[in-house]
């Protein structure tokens, strides 16, 4: 333990009457504070208030508590405000039940298993577009966010759940959407009321969480009917399996808190992304030519298959490129379990240690010019230099998302498959700017013209 002057070395940051005065400005300008802070104390930041918590931006630290130490952190105080909604699933659970859970999960979204989704995913994709031409020549215009959540849904339903949910986007949405208000109104509030207490904010909450509920017990009272038995999904697994010391499957709840986690983290993901990916294409003339001629040279006005995939190279850099601007997981938080030291600096046990994705990908230190947009930065021979935690959209080590793979190959096909058909542009007048809830939505969603190819 690094000591100075007989005492444990303590990090900068704020405390007491410094902190009560900053938290205004961490509302209205999230992502702004605490960059700022960053560049301030340096890569290691401490908050003293009612409790003590730490940022940390340095890819070392953060491989520190995601990877090499990993089994001295549990998820943060942020989860266990979410685990209201999500339940007990693979999102917030933690020891033996998430290893058990995660074991169960994994063949599901294993890469052989994922590459017969492709199809499922073209097809959708393919359909939106065809859908969009009778719009595009009404000169209509289609929110982007609505119709990604529509599709991404209805692929999620299709290949996980083996149930078209495309029908059910408006509850669905209403869960998330109020959802993560819910959330985030609760992790910045230093005192909260009880969930129970009927206030008009956790009433609408109730009523939101309910009708998604409905959605995904009904797919659960379906297959306990014995309907689509023939299945081997997600939801097939999760219902097949027994705990090996009692023999008992899995209760409703806990097939609900699964499916709930599974759906939401599912889609979420990629209609951020993509979201942030067209806007970004629309604002890039150059990175569109390239994407445009790499289309053109792999697939010749056709939809891509899962073979395609290795010749997308560019469409690959363009979704990863993306994802550095605008993590939809633009924060991570922790718990320590025990006392750890970090980046010479003294972490207290029961400390919440919160990594800013988002933060460090736009860091100086890690990045040449890290806010322009630059897909061939992610060409294998500029990415084998860079620290591996500079960039974990995913989080990273035990606990990296379970759909990574998935999420990747669906926004990869998404984007090729309208790409070939539209041009995406933005509707003038709009602000469109990142809105730092659960995840890095664009606020208000994004109005897009369509413009065939």
């Amino acid at each position: 333990m690094n000591i100075e002057n007989g005492r444990q070395k303590v990090a900068p940051g704020l405390s007491g009457i410094a902190l009560f005065k900053a938290m205004p400005q961490f509302r209205r300008n999230t992502l702004q504070a605490f960059s700022d802070l960053t560049h301030r104390f340096g890569h290691v930041v401490r908050f003293k208030g009612l409790w003590t918590s730490f940022m940390l931006t340095h890819p070392s630290d953060i491989e520190h508590v995601l990877q090499s130490n990993a089994q001295n952190y549990t998820k943060g105080r942020s989860y266990r405000v979410l685990k209201s909604s999500t339940g007990n699933g693979l999102f917030v659970s933690e020891g033996d039940f998430w290893r058990r859970q995660r074991r169960l999960a994994q063949p599901a979204f294993h890469r052989g298993r994922i590459a017969g989704f492709a199809q499922t995913m073209s097809d959708a994709a393919t359909e939106m577009v065809e859908a969009w031409t009778a719009r595009a020549a009404r000169n209509e215009s289609v929110e982007l966010t609505a119709e990604l959540r529509r599709l991404t849904l209805r692929i999620v339903g299709q290949t996980l759940f083996s149930t078209d949910l495309s029908e059910e986007t408006a509850a669905i949405s209403r869960m998330l959407s109020v959802g993560q208000e819910h959330a985030i109104r609760r992790m910045f509030n230093v005192v909260n009321l009880p969930e129970s207490f009927p206030t008009s904010s956790n009433r609408r909450y109730h009523k939101a969480l309910s009708e998604g509920d409905r959605v995904i017990y009904s797919m659960i009272d379906e297959r306990r009917r014995g309907e689509k038995s023939e299945t081997n999904d997600l939801l097939a697994m999760l219902m097949r399996a027994r705990d090996e010391e009692t023999g008992e499957g899995m209760s409703d709840k806990q097939l609900r808190d699964e499916a709930f986690t599974i759906m939401v983290a599912g889609h979420e993901t990629t209609v951020v992304a993509l979201a942030w990916a067209f806007y970004l294409l629309s604002q890039h003339a150059d990175v569109e030519r390239k994407l445009l001629a790499e289309l053109a040279a792999a697939l010749d006005g056709r939809a891509p298959t899962y073979e395609d995939l290795p010749k997308l190279k560019y469409t690959s850099m363009i979704i990863q490129e993306t994802l550095r601007l605008y993590p939809p997981a633009w924060a991570l938080g922790r718990t320590t379990i025990s006392d750890d030291e970090i980046g010479s600096y003294h972490i207290p046990a029961k400390a919440e240690i919160m990594l800013f994705p988002y933060i460090t990908h736009r860091h100086p230190d890690f990045w040449d010019e890290p806010d322009e947009f630059d897909p061939e930065r992610f060409a294998p021979e500029r990415a084998e230099s860079r620290s591996r935690y500079a960039y974990f959209p995913f989080g990273g080590g035990p606990r990296q998302c379970i759909g990574n793979n998935f999420a990747l190959m669906k926004a990869q096909l998404i984007l090729a498959t309208v790409t070939q058909k539209f041009r995406l542009r933005p509707v003038p007048g709009q602000v469109i700017e990142p809105d730092a809830s659960v995840t890095l939505r664009p606020r208000g969603g994004i109005r897009m013209n369509l413009q065939a190819a």
